[in-house]
């Protein structure tokens, strides 16, 4: 039994227009190019109809009079003209397809740069209370529909549009009684398209939310393949996606069964209405019913031919357009997705203490270089229009601080953290303690709720986000690989670093042996997020990657839980050096790898109960002691 889910929203009001302002913003003479070229073809193809009513009046006359040479003399200018239209048109039409291929792919190209220039801006939040499946299917599914939507319907329905526009204004020009029996039938058209379309309607908005449901669970199931696996939950997962799968099933099932059912009843309308045209068109001529025309002609075949041919281009044109309704829907949809993602609020930036390449001159005074100097400083604008250069020493300092990642749950409360320029603090505790959370703090992933950290002595709210990040070097317990080489990965933490400094980071963290080993050594491809490296050597990069950026400040949070104790050896001999001189903030569950911090810090449920060195916490013999000594565990 598929699970139930509320009805997604339907497009927003705006939608429509807000797709056609983006056109026409992003190709103003092309688009409007390509609709004259549709419009053209449009009204070319309502042509014939005017011509058939001139031939078969010229064939009556010429009947009545046999004046046959007249005839021809009349005959070939109109043949001419009518396949000079044919021919602009076919060319117009040529036209158009070409533009609508360049102007569809430059747009949803253009649309995705947007989409993801947006989405690096988007705050840590979004990516933590949304699937990233279902973002991915804003780059796919979504993009898609809109892609239907700009190359097919628009166009379809412009052209469909101008025909029957076009048709109507010949019909009501030769006879308005016959004209309101077509239009009797295209009401019956319209009436069905509105009941049975706004069914589908529904249903392909839904299909739509049900498909990006889809997609995200089984990206997260690709992603914890392992997992499954190690804990023989594949017939759990496989009874997931069937409920999952379902309601995609019965959300597409029904959206098609309505669409599916829109064209044979309006086709079959057509028919009827096309055998009641004629019999109408016979009852006037047969009864002398006066024709009511702005041609002024009276009822005749001439009139009553051409009608028969209009009202298949007219219910066609009706049935072609209702036929729009569902792509058109789908596309909406899909563009109020996109919108909807493109219009979350940015992250809130508004620091203007920027980080600046320095120099330090023997009396202390600082000055601003234009070029790389190992050295840096705050500058730090003030409303009095004065500007003032604070060293970048690396004095971090958090005062009773209160967090909390929903409003009524506190995760840090009355946190306070001193860490001078060169000290290692160490937090440990139990997962969920906050010890994170704390380095997230630092970052401004997150902004606290009370209280205030400082950094170098300015609030860190003042300090631009970007420069403020540049200055501190975070290694993950989750570590994160690109596709490209083992170079480009590590030159990742300082992009213009060049081969030799990539080297030197990695010999740094005790990476460049397994590295050299390697079958093209650093030019190594990865993909995958390192998937033919082990753990541990994923994290030895990752290391590496901190250490080339030569940040003044080192967040380490389980830097080392995934290697083993030989390489850890290794490793913290490297992550020795690489930690000289700079404030270092650890976490870690190896107390092994935090004794020889200046401040160890132990947390629990989000308050600091114990603080002070090894030898400081040991003799206090409380919480920290009992973990040291083995009577308590972490978790």
């Amino acid at each position: 039994m598929a699970k139930m889910h509320r009805p997604p929203m339907p497009p927003k009001k705006g939608t429509f227009g807000r797709v056609l302002k983006m056109l026409f913003g992003y190709y103003p003479v092309l688009v409007p190019l390509a609709a004259f070229c549709v419009l053209f073809a449009a009204v070319v193809a309502a042509a014939p109809d005017v011509f058939i009513q001139k031939v078969i009046a010229l064939i009556e006359k010429w009947y009545i009079t046999r004046d046959w040479n007249g005839a021809a003399a009349e005959l070939i200018p109109m043949i001419s003209i009518l396949v000079v239209l044919y021919i602009v048109a076919m060319l117009a039409v040529a036209l158009h397809t070409q533009l609508m291929a360049y102007i569809t792919q430059g747009f949803l190209s253009k649309l995705r740069c947007t989409m993801f220039d947006k989405m690096q801006n988007f705050p840590v939040r979004y990516f933590d209370t949304h699937r990233h499946g279902d973002i991915m299917s804003h780059y796919t599914n979504d993009i898609d529909t809109l892609r239907q939507l700009v190359s097919q319907s628009l166009p379809m329905l412009l052209r469909a549009g101008v025909t029957i526009l076009s048709v109507l204004c010949i019909m009501l020009y030769y006879s308005a009684w016959m004209t309101l029996v077509i239009l009797t039938g295209a009401i019956a058209i319209l009436v069905i398209t509105k009941k049975v379309g706004g069914g589908s309607a529904k249903y392909f908005i839904r299909q739509q939310k049900s498909l990006g449901r889809t997609e995200g669970f089984v990206q997260e199931m690709m992603n914890g393949q392992k997992v499954v696996k190690v804990f023989s939950h594949e017939d759990k997962s496989q009874k997931e996606f069937d409920e999952i799968n379902m309601a995609l099933y019965e959300d597409s099932r029904r959206a098609h069964a309505y669409a599916n059912m829109m064209g044979p009843i309006n086709q079959n309308i057509g028919n009827i209405l096309y055998v009641l045209v004629a019999m109408a068109g016979g009852l006037f001529l047969v009864t002398g019913v006066k024709n009511v025309s702005f041609s002024g002609l009276a009822f005749s075949i001439s009139i009553i031919v051409p009608f028969l041919n209009m009202t298949k281009q007219f219910t066609g044109n009706v049935n072609q357009m209702s036929q729009q309704i569902n792509s058109i829907v789908m596309g909406l949809a899909g563009a109020a997705r996109l919108f909807g993602m493109m219009d979350e609020a940015a992250e809130a930036d508004d620091g203007y203490v920027t980080l600046v390449n320095a120099k330090f001159a023997p009396d202390g005074s600082v000055t601003e270089s234009g070029v790389r100097t190992g050295q840096w400083a705050w500058r730090h604008p003030h409303s009095d229009g004065t500007l003032t250069y604070t060293p970048l020493m690396g004095d971090v300092c958090l005062e009773k601080v209160d967090f909390g990642y929903v409003e009524e749950k506190k995760v840090l409360e009355d946190v306070s953290v001193y860490a001078k320029p060169g000290q290692k603090v160490a937090f440990v505790g139990a997962t969920g303690a906050g010890k994170t959370t704390i380095t997230n703090l630092l970052n401004r992933f997150y902004d606290i709720a009370d209280g205030k950290i400082r950094y170098d002595g300015i609030n860190i709210n003042k300090i631009k986000k970007s420069d403020l990040r540049r200055s501190l070097g975070i290694v993950l317990q989750d570590t994160n690989l690109f596709t490209g080489t083992v170079m480009d990965n590590i030159r990742y933490g300082r992009l213009e670093a060049t081969d030799e400094e990539c080297r030197e980071a990695a010999r740094l963290a005790g990476a460049d042996d397994f590295i050299t080993r390697l079958p093209d050594g650093y030019d190594t491809e990865l993909s995958n997020n390192g998937a033919n490296l082990s753990q541990g050597q994923r994290q030895l990069i990752a290391i590496a990657r901190a250490a080339v950026a030569d940040p003044p400040v080192m967040i380490l949070d389980e830097a080392t839980s995934s290697i083993d104790t030989r390489t850890e050896a290794i490793v913290q001999r490297g992550m020795d050096k690489l930690m000289e001189g700079r404030t270092v903030f650890v976490i870690a569950h190896r107390l092994s790898t935090i004794m020889n911090s200046d401040v160890i810090m132990v947390l629990d449920h989000g308050r600091i109960i114990e603080r002070g060195s090894h030898a400081e916490l040991l003799e206090q013999k409380g919480t920290y002691y009992r973990l040291y000594t083995g009577a308590f565990e972490l978790e």
